[in-house]
């Protein structure tokens, strides 16, 4: 559940256990053991951990369920759910799910069962990268790459801080070892990501907020592996991006400029009372750089509606300032109060109403919005890394996304032999849906 980290740690747990013996089957399958990597992001999130929990717990009695993850690093022992988790493992001790599975399910042979309770294995400090190395995932494209752990920024409403700890980055050596047994093993993406990306480096610096030069050699580097064809980056502060940043980016003819830059607010006062640490104008301008040294990039935000004392003006703000930028994607959050954050403590609380209200007008902007990007591309020649095949409108399709992460779909012939994880190249023709070009 929930970002690409999250995503990444599954796929090595799952690898683990995979490697101990274990039969990875469908979570709606009944299973002997349950894993539910939790999100703590929203309250939202908080409420789909402790579903998916109980429902591993319905759907086999008998089963040893855990719980891994954000939940359980900031839950405590909330996280025993009326008795309905036997494991509740942190995020730094997700690498020995193995082990700690192995000795649970001894010390139940020998009697010890459910009645003693739900047990723990989290470290409060999270100090050191924990290392783990990903050989596949669960697509045959794309990879996801961790390369980075935890966050100084202290957002007001944030609890990720909590949950992730400090900024840790992996070293160059060992992340590109691992891109060069994916490419290895045919994967044609690679996907670079972390709680804080550009953060990545930072605390071998011990002083400096943040350390381009570390992420930009990563990449470099990454891009002369033979077989690696695209590589894409995760979020990224908007203050990372400067003139120098950006040219030494898109002299990697391999980066895809597709680039998310988290905004939060479009409003100055409000950015302030989150604890953000830009203003519009500085947002703004990163933006424009971007769209000098790249043409046409795919910039995508993340916007909280409804935060703690936001009037109708500042909500105004924001809205223009979104129609302004002209995003190709937005991710529209209502604001989810986090005990143990500054912003739970703030006056002002908006109702859940409000908030909702707000959200389905951006949510008509970011359609909006998010169409006019895709219909550009009409007339253009635009590459796809083909995915799946799929039937779409009730033709087959082989479908895939260009390097700025739109959808495309390319008509299936019967003499295609299987175009998956090939790149397939043409003119983009129209709309096939509000979300997919077709390219002819």
């Amino acid at each position: 559940m929930g970002c690409k980290v999250n995503s990444y740690e599954i796929e090595v747990m799952q690898q683990k256990l995979q490697q101990s013996g274990y039969k990875i089957v469908p979570f709606d399958s009944e299973a002997d053991v349950y894993i539910v990597n939790t999100c703590t992001v929203t309250n939202i999130a908080d409420h789909k951990s402790r579903q998916m929990l109980r429902r591993a717990r319905k759907q086999n009695p008998d089963a040893v369920v855990v719980a891994a993850g954000c939940y359980v690093q900031t839950g405590g022992e909330r996280t025993a759910l009326d008795d309905c988790v036997d494991l509740a493992v942190g995020n730094n001790r997700k690498k020995d799910i193995a082990e700690i599975l192995e000795t649970f399910l001894e010390e139940r042979e020998k009697g010890r069962g459910r009645e003693a309770g739900c047990r723990f294995f989290t470290d409060e400090t999270l100090e050191a990268y924990e290392e783990t190395r990903l050989e596949r995932t669960g697509g045959h494209t794309r990879a996801v790459i961790k390369i980075q752990d935890g966050c100084n920024q202290f957002c007001s409403y944030c609890i990720i801080p909590f949950a992730r700890g400090r900024v840790r980055s992996r070293l160059q050596k060992d992340v590109l070892e691992e891109v060069r047994q994916l490419a290895q093993n045919g994967y044609k993406e690679a996907v670079f990501t972390g709680i804080h990306l550009s953060s990545y480096g930072m605390d071998w610096e011990g002083a400096k907020e943040f350390c381009p030069d570390y992420l930009l050699s990563l990449l470099e580097e990454a891009a002369g592996i033979g077989g690696i064809e695209r590589i894409r980056l995760g979020s990224l502060e908007p203050r990372i991006v400067t003139e120098a940043f950006a040219k030494r980016l898109a002299a990697i003819p391999k980066i895809c400029p597709h680039f998310h830059l988290s905004l939060q607010s479009g409003c100055d006062e409000t950015l302030r009372r989150m604890n953000r640490h830009y203003t519009t104008g500085e947002y703004y301008e990163r933006v424009q750089i971007l769209r000098r040294f790249f043409t046409d990039p795919a910039i995508t935000t993340d916007v909280i509606v409804g935060f703690p004392q936001e009037t109708e003006e500042e909500f105004a703000a924001t809205k223009a300032f979104l129609e302004k930028i002209r995003f190709f994607e937005m991710h529209i959050f209502p604001y989810s109060r986090r005990k143990g954050t500054a912003a739970d403590r703030l006056s002002g609380q908006l109702t859940a109403a409000l908030k909702q209200e707000r959200s389905a007008q951006l949510l008509l902007l970011e359609a909006k919005q998010s169409r006019q990007y895709r219909e550009h591309y009409i007339g253009r020649q635009e590459e796809i890394l083909v995915e799946e095949k799929k039937r779409i409108c009730g033709k087959e399709y082989w479908v895939g996304h260009t390097k700025t992460y739109v959808l495309g779909a390319v008509e299936a012939k019967e003499t295609d032999s299987g175009l998956e994880n090939c790149l397939r190249k043409g003119t983009v023709a129209g709309l096939l849906t509000d979300k997919i070009v077709v390219i002819k």
